[in-house]
């Protein structure tokens, strides 16, 4: 979500306050922000989205927030002034008798060497509290060119090296021992059916909001990726 699409975050909001409210839980796979210099950003556009997580936490309902490539800085502040609470990535889960690898994506986007390097120094808690020690004027001047960087680097790569290593996934598939994958980052919504080790394996990627919303809606009969229109 960012301050120039009122339009995503209102999206998001009615999500919350209609669908939300009957999930035994929400997981959030990252990158619900454009970009996130620090929990203290004033951003009256931030504000209403964690307005509206805090109303649902209260509502127990558990929310849960995996960091995205955008929004890594998202910190306990945060935590504690919405209600949710962060996982680590990837992490296993079980959702109604599945176990499931849950990740945001990015790390098994392992062709495209330059943003692995990027990512290994932004993961950094050095790195991060070195960044934390700025100003949030020279904090927002970053990531303002954090960004104008990743959308010209992201226009001179090919489509396959943006996304996911096939070697990469099934590596993750038989460290975490499971059969089904759920993550973000790549905005290619699809179900993967594959062979993993000898045996099927299903792997989810979540599309991203700019055009409609899309969510996987979990039950005892299994998953269902969808999309939410605006």
């Amino acid at each position: 979500m960012e301050a120039d699409r009122p339009d995503i975050a209102a999206q998001f909001l009615r999500f919350l306050e209609t669908e939300a409210l009957g999930a035994d839980a929400l997981y959030i796979l990252g990158d619900l922000f454009e970009s996130w210099v620090g929990d203290d950003d004033p951003n009256e556009h931030y504000a209403w989205v964690k307005q509206g997580l805090k109303k649902l936490t209260r509502k127990e309902v558990p929310v849960f927030f995996m960091h995205g490539n955008r929004d890594f800085m998202i910190g306990d502040d945060f935590a504690a002034e919405t209600g949710v609470q962060i996982l680590d990535d990837p992490v296993c889960i079980n959702c109604h008798g599945f176990e499931v690898l849950l990740s945001h994506g990015d790390a098994y986007c392992t062709d495209d060497v330059e943003y692995q390097a990027v990512r290994k120094m932004t993961r950094d808690p050095q790195w991060q509290a070195m960044m934390l020690s700025k100003s949030l004027e020279e904090r927002l001047a970053f990531a303002e060119q954090a960004r104008a960087a990743s959308l010209a680097h992201g226009g001179k790569i090919d489509a396959v090296i943006a996304d996911v290593n096939p070697d990469a996934i099934q590596q993750a598939f038989v460290a975490a021992d499971v059969n089904m994958m759920l993550h973000g980052h790549t905005h290619r919504p699809a179900v993967h059916d594959l062979m993993v080790a000898g045996r099927p394996a299903q792997r989810i990627v979540l599309g991203d909001w700019y055009e409609q919303g899309s969510v996987v809606r979990w039950n005892d009969t299994g998953p269902e990726l969808c999309v939410l229109e605006r």
